[in-house]
């Protein structure tokens, strides 16, 4: 698995991590039952801290992600246990557009291109069927 952080980014580093891990898994890069890294692995493999690793970690199994076994190590869950669309989720995913939905209004865009944005990232991750 391929990780690529900004250091110089506003976004916490651990953020950038999980969202790596979440778009791999999203895209199929990362197949359910597959093992990640160990949490020192990792933070030698990309040169950060293995509390940085740790906390990403544990955000991602309380999240539904990822689980931890002491001896199989740290795995992605699999399909069927992914976390689900809840009332919970809707709101932060509303949260976390609102304002990104206000500065695209402020510089111009309109409905209909920012939804050609979206479908355009959606389709992006979205894992291509293998035939």
């Amino acid at each position: 698995m391929m990780i690529e952080l900004d250091l110089q980014s506003e976004i916490p580093i651990y953020t950038q991590l999980m969202d790596q891990i979440i778009e791999g898994i999203a895209s199929g890069r990362l197949e359910p039952g597959e093992s990640l890294p160990s949490v020192r692995s990792l933070a030698s493999d990309i040169g950060i801290n293995l509390h940085t690793v740790n906390k990403a970690y544990t955000l991602l199994k309380q999240e539904g992600f990822i689980q931890v076994h002491r001896k199989k190590g740290v795995i992605v869950v699999q399909k069927e246990e992914m976390p689900q669309v809840t009332e919970h989720y809707l709101a932060k995913l509303g949260q976390q557009l609102r304002p990104v939905v206000a500065e695209s209004l402020c510089r111009g865009l309109n409905q209909e291109q920012l939804t050609e944005i979206i479908a355009r990232l959606y389709n992006d991750i979205q894992p291509q069927d293998k035939e």
